[in-house]
């Protein structure tokens, strides 16, 4: 499978607007993308999944992000989201959202991708998500803005969070994150970007790129199998359990 761009963000009420997304990424040679609403929604219909399906060639899948602005906030939130099949992911710069969130197996991401929120990412966030098996999510967005002394300052944090994650074996995805359509990047040009100015071995650039996406779209799937009922316990037709 090929590399993805993880979070590209359209409106599911213009399809205009996605088309015009789509017909860019597939110019661009994109092969895997995940798209999230704009909006506030709880389900993308069926309907707009069909009509997205018909109209590219790029393998698509959805993703939703929750940002609460306070714990009783993305507490009522996140039950909406119960077996949910998509990803699911949280974005706040609130503390205790991001350690409930990372604790939580309904959350799969929790994204640091604004400039303001990454500084708030703390060693017992990435912990949890580590033990969770989720993942911390950078955008590289913020250092393709224009004003230069606001791009430096996003690019030390970006590289500073970054290697605190990798220092402590964290699991993290990479992804572009433009909102302006002519920003939009393949990612094998963004792998360039990272390895030559963040210090990211290639093989690690790989893994956010590619296998850390895919094992999030697994971690979906198996969610949605309601025959696994934990890690390594699965019902089998004879209504034993096997290992």
């Amino acid at each position: 499978m090929s590399y993805f761009e993880s979070r590209l963000r359209v409106n599911f009420d213009d399809l205009n607007e996605i088309k015009k997304k789509l017909e860019l990424c597939e110019k661009l040679g994109i092969k895997n993308l995940i798209l999230e609403p704009k909006e506030d929604i709880q389900n993308i219909s069926l309907e707009i999944k069909r009509i997205i399906k018909d109209a590219t060639k790029i393998n698509i899948y959805y993703r939703h992000t929750l940002n609460p602005d306070n714990l009783q906030d993305f507490k009522k939130s996140i039950k909406r989201f119960n077996n949910h099949p998509e990803i699911l992911s949280v974005e706040t710069s609130n503390k205790d959202i991001q350690i409930h969130a990372a604790r939580d197996s309904r959350v799969d991401l929790i994204s640091f991708s604004h400039p303001e929120i990454i500084k708030t990412l703390s060693n017992g966030v990435i912990s949890l998500a580590k033990q969770n098996k989720s993942f911390i999510e950078f955008s590289l967005s913020s250092i393709m803005v224009k004003n230069r002394s606001i791009q430096s300052k996003n690019f030390r944090n970006l590289y500073r969070f970054i290697h605190k994650v990798r220092k402590l074996k964290g699991s993290y995805i990479l992804s572009g994150d433009f909102n302006d359509l002519f920003d939009i990047r393949h990612p094998r040009a963004l792998i360039s970007i990272c390895y030559t100015l963040l210090d990211i071995p290639l093989a690690e650039l790989k893994s956010a790129f590619k296998e850390n996406p895919l094992k999030l779209l697994k971690r979906i799937e198996k969610r949605q199998n309601s025959a696994i009922l934990e890690n390594g316990v699965k019902l089998i037709s004879n209504g034993g359990l096997k290992w």
